[in-house]
């Protein structure tokens, strides 16, 4: 009989984690789709690329206080059906974006896109916290972040190949069917939330409790550093593969819009940063595994200043490695930290890591504009120094007991 439960449970958690995985793979061909589409949105919109890279800024930008408000659903009404509304909806933003003909159009529609996006990343790792205990917790945010990574390559990936191949109506109902498949599966695999409320109350007792929720972690001091590490650390990352691709483009490179996707492929070392990250912290602690990380930080930014294609590569492996390393690692750290409002927890620590990613891009624009790449670098090493501060003061006696501590 034992046996026989523990099988259902474990089907379950799989379903969940399946589930989890394959809907934040949508949303993050969604959200970075158009950073692979730089050359096809600037010829199809008559914008400048380094003006098209500002699409995804705005994204991340409503995202970002989006996650807020989606965590206040789902501490109402659950986790499972925002997702899924959110996907369904998704799927009808994708096909009103084949009829966009004006650059100002499609940033409203990439604002709009922005806050449905928000759903998952707000709700994923609240949805795992009720449903596994443990180790399993640890491993499924792991094979999540790892999901996102996936999502990620995969959309730039496939904006590079339909720059070359597709006009941009094409390239929408393409991803609209993308959408589509996506939110089907979730549908059939995710499980019913343990934690499902069915009454959405809104009055100014629940206000009140909604506020309390998002201070109570803001003024926890620890949650605070996890939450400008974050921001520091995405600021750096995803802008920095936005205008490499721009370098790539021109002398002495001079690589194609598809060519110069592939270096969303150092992703891939994220990934495995991500899938190992439990592991590495059990056996060498926290605290180590943060200090690799801004290492592998500052080392891959700087191996770029080589400028061949193999040390940028290189580089960005590196980076990539890095980046998901403390992202992982700061992503579990707030789900064990928050006993109360768990989604509000991590809905906070993603509003802090997407405001980065919309801040970056305009901080690193003037960088770009004066002295290219070097000048990309330039603006990195100046976030890269706070991170390190952000860390250190983490890492301190006064803040390092980690609730992590179990497994470090």
């Amino acid at each position: 009989m034992s046996s026989t439960v523990e099988q259902v449970n474990s089907n379950r958690e799989l379903k969940l984690i399946g589930g989890l995985s394959i809907a934040s793979i949508v949303i993050f061909i969604n959200l970075y789709l158009v950073q692979g589409m730089l050359p096809l949105i600037a010829a199809t919109f008559s914008v400048s690329k380094s003006h098209a890279t500002l699409l995804l800024s705005v994204t991340s930008f409503t995202m970002a206080f989006s996650l807020l408000l989606f965590a206040v659903m789902s501490d109402r009404v659950g986790r499972k059906r925002p997702i899924l509304i959110s996907l369904y909806l998704l799927v009808m933003v994708d096909i009103v974006a084949i009829f966009i003909t004006d650059f100002g159009q499609l940033v409203a529609l990439r604002m709009v896109q922005g806050a449905l996006l928000a759903s998952v990343p707000a709700m994923a790792m609240a949805y795992f916290k009720d449903e596994l205990g443990g180790h399993v917790l640890l491993k499924a945010a792991a094979i999540y972040i790892a999901a996102n990574s996936i999502g990620g390559i995969a959309g730039r990936l496939l904006g590079g190949l339909i720059s070359e191949y597709l006009q941009w109506q094409e390239a929408m109902m393409l991803l609209a069917v993308i959408s589509l498949i996506g939110a089907l599966l979730a549908t059939r695999l995710l499980p019913e939330s343990k934690f499902t409320k069915t009454k959405l109350i809104l009055n100014k007792e629940a206000l009140h409790a909604d506020l309390k929720g998002f201070y109570s972690h803001l003024a926890n001091p620890k949650l605070r550093l996890i939450y400008l590490i974050s921001g520091s650390a995405f600021m750096v990352m995803v802008n920095q593969f936005s205008y490499i691709q721009l370098h790539l483009m021109d002398t002495p490179f001079m690589q194609g819009p598809f060519e110069v996707t592939l270096i969303f492929l150092c992703y891939l070392s994220g990934t495995y940063a991500s899938y190992r990250s439990a592991k590495w912290i059990k056996n060498s602690g926290v605290k180590r595994v943060y200090i690799t990380s801004v290492i592998a930080l500052v080392l891959g930014s700087l191996f770029t200043l080589f400028d061949t294609v193999a040390a940028i590569y290189i580089g960005f492996l590196i980076s990539s490695f890095g980046f998901f390393l403390i992202h992982s690692s700061c992503n579990a750290w707030v789900a064990f930290i928050a006993k109360q409002h768990r989604a509000k927890a991590t809905a906070l620590y993603l509003c802090s890591y997407y405001l980065g990613a919309a801040i970056g891009g305009p901080y690193l624009l003037p960088f770009w504009q004066q002295w290219g790449w070097q000048g990309v670098v330039l603006g990195s090493m100046l976030c890269l120094l706070v991170l390190a501060a952000l860390v250190v003061k983490l890492l301190s006696p006064a803040e390092a007991k980690s609730p992590l501590s179990f497994i470090v």
